[in-house]
């Protein structure tokens, strides 16, 4: 049994008895002490402080779960016979199993057999409702929501049941992204993601934050009660070897059979009248550019498809979350595509962690990936050269491989683009290339002429303005486009789509509560227009952990929960139905986080929704 072995043992057993795991300075003490340090080598600053206070604890705490008198040099022998006692080795410690499931049938019933299947083996787990099910077996959100962030950062293994509707739900796209930052950023590659899909139809779209987050994972099928002693035994079977073995080693590109795509039949035509009335999708992500249901950003369509045309272009979309903007950047890539261009969808969510590590393995990934988009032979290592920099060799590339290939321009929809605004070290450089790219092709000289055939769409997500410096620019060339809401008339166009003889009255109630937020609003087209549930009975409970919109409303919260500052702000905005000043910096981020409406320097919640549903819930936060 080596010294990690050892710790992760005693750790879990003093974690499993106290809800607690061993601090920083002693899993030093502890992993000194195994080593045969003393307490002078392990901590020389202050070995006396170590020995009485530190070490002191550790040694109690281990010997009340061990149930011996432990001290430094008794450790070793003391763990050695607990986990003989086990009859297991040090390897197979108690698994922490995160459950993440809806309220709803068959999931509640196979996270309650997952629960206590892999209680019986002698694991822990634990559940976290992502559904609308009794109010009374929830928390309230903001215990929940700090519940939940703690236990994702305890567990060896997420264990997602992925049903169609968990693959709409915003708080499982943040969960996935939690686990995968803290997988990424630790030595041990925990937590592990096992997903199940649930009754999951083959021809189910999921959307690329899903597709990214799920990348590299072995997924089970579940389709009826026969499946769940099978998937239970694969289940306890990768507990069993160790959750880390479950996982390639290396994470080839994935992209999902029923994976959301942009390209469409040349025969569509994306400008006709849609039909009068469609049988109703469900919101989820990117509207397919065959659906009835994409409502036309006036004049944004048409300002693009304009700008496309023009050599060496750059039209840059941005907007908060679920407001349209991959949407709208497929439809530019089909505009162009029916010009003749050759055109490239590139969302950066699908690039690994390891993409960010420096500029060159981005600007290697960015070349790669364009290359086998094009169907052309890989040569990227052929132009990097060590008396370059990555952008001197990624220019070449561009201008000696992409560019000259043919006639035609070539169109990059650059989406999910501020993911690289997480990583400041590379994200200057990477832009301030797209930047000179853009400007070399309007020197109209040398070079220029081939880069007039490079046209760029780039595509991000202006909640990428919270973590940021209010005066770093991310990026402000080119065309900028931003998404709006629906006006009431495209609302009503809306509503006729989806079969609902409404009027003024019925339009005016819905953007009350959600506005012209163009996924809220077809959400709650769907549902009605589906005859679960009517406008009245939206109305009393949208801004509940009952109503349709709980998942969207958490997910805020959550983030929130992570800026305390703009949690404060907001809860001065909430409390009142006047507009009010608000500092310029956190009424920039809540405006960039789609929460509020900024007039002039007033400021108002973005619609009745987020103030009834924040107004308590922050008020709450703040004063804890």
């Amino acid at each position: 049994m080596d010294c990690k072995e050892a710790l992760e043992f005693a750790d879990n057993l003093i974690y499993a008895s106290t809800g607690k795991h061993l601090n920083d300075l002693e899993r030093e003490v502890f992993t000194g002490s195994w080593q045969g340090q003393t307490y002078e080598e392990i901590y020389p600053v202050n070995p006396e402080y170590i020995e009485k206070y530190v070490g002191y604890k550790l040694w109690q705490k281990l010997s009340d779960v061990l149930g011996e008198k432990v001290t430094k040099k008794k450790v070793k022998g003391a763990l050695e016979r607990a986990i003989e006692r086990q009859g297991k080795p040090a390897s197979l410690a108690v698994k922490k199993v995160f459950i993440s499931y809806r309220s709803q049938e068959p999931d509640s019933s196979l996270a309650a057999q997952f629960c206590e299947a892999i209680s019986a083996a002698g694991h822990k787990a634990f559940t976290t409702n992502l559904g609308v099910g009794s109010p009374g077996s929830i928390q309230p959100a903001q215990d929940w929501l700090s519940q939940l962030d703690s236990q994702l950062k305890d567990c060896d293994c997420f264990l997602l049941l992925l049903s169609p509707q968990a693959a709409v739900s915003e708080m499982v796209i943040e969960e996935l992204q939690r686990a995968r930052q803290l997988r990424d950023s630790r030595h041990n590659s925990k937590p592990v993601v096992i997903p199940i899909r649930i009754n999951f139809p083959p021809n189910l779209s999921l959307n690329h934050d899903l597709q990214s987050y799920l990348h590299g994972t072995v997924q089970s099928e579940w389709v009826s009660p026969t499946d769940t002693p099978r998937i239970v035994g694969d289940v306890l079977k990768q507990l069993a070897e160790g959750v880390e073995k479950g996982q390639p080693d290396k994470i080839e590109e994935w992209e999902s059979v029923g994976s959301s795509s942009i390209s469409t039949s040349p025969s569509l035509n994306p400008n006709a009248p849609p039909s009068p009335v469609a049988e109703p999708e469900l919101p989820s992500g990117q509207v397919r550019l065959a659906s009835a249901f994409y409502v036309e950003r006036v004049p944004c369509e048409t300002q693009c498809y304009k700008e496309i045309l023009q050599p060496g272009c750059l039209i840059r979309i941005k907007a908060p979350r679920q407001m349209g903007k991959t949407s709208l950047m497929a439809r530019i890539l089909y505009q162009a595509k029916e010009q003749g261009y050759r055109t490239v969808p590139l969302s950066f969510q699908h690039a690994d962690t390891a993409v960010f590590t420096n500029l060159k393995e981005l600007l290697q990934w960015f070349c790669g990936k364009i290359s086998r988009k094009l169907r052309l032979p890989y040569q990227v290592d052929d132009y990097w050269s060590d008396t370059y920099g990555s952008k001197d060799n990624c220019t070449a590339f561009f201008e000696d491989c992409l560019l000259p290939e043919t006639d035609s321009p070539l169109v990059l929809g650059l989406d999910e683009i501020d993911r690289v605004f997480h990583y400041p070290k590379i994200a200057d450089d990477f832009f301030g290339l797209l930047r000179a790219w853009y400007e070399e092709a309007g020197y109209g000289a040398n070079d220029g002429y081939v880069w007039e055939k490079l046209r760029l769409v780039v595509v991000h997500s202006t909640e990428v303005y919270i973590p940021l410096d209010i005066n770093q620019s991310p990026f402000n060339v080119g065309l900028p486009i931003e998404l709006s809401e629906f006006s009431a008339d495209q609302v009503f166009d809306l509503a006729c789509r989806h079969g609902l003889n409404w009027g003024e009255s019925e339009v005016k109630q819905l953007m009350t509560i959600v506005g012209g937020h163009p996924y809220l609003v077809r959400l709650a087209l769907y549902h009605i227009a589906g005859q679960q549930l009517t406008l009245t009975q939206l109305a009393e409970i949208a801004p509940t952990e009952a109503g349709i919109y709980g998942d969207h409303l958490r997910r805020h919260l959550w983030n929130l929960q992570q800026h305390p500052n703009l949690a404060a702000a907001f809860a001065k905005v909430v409390v009142t139905n006047e507009p009010i000043e608000l500092e310029s910096v956190p009424a920039f981020k809540l405006h960039s986080l789609g929460l509020v409406q900024l007039r002039g320097n007033e400021v108002t919640p973005r619609f009745d929704l987020y103030r009834q549903y924040f107004r308590d819930r922050l008020n709450k936060i703040s004063s804890s």
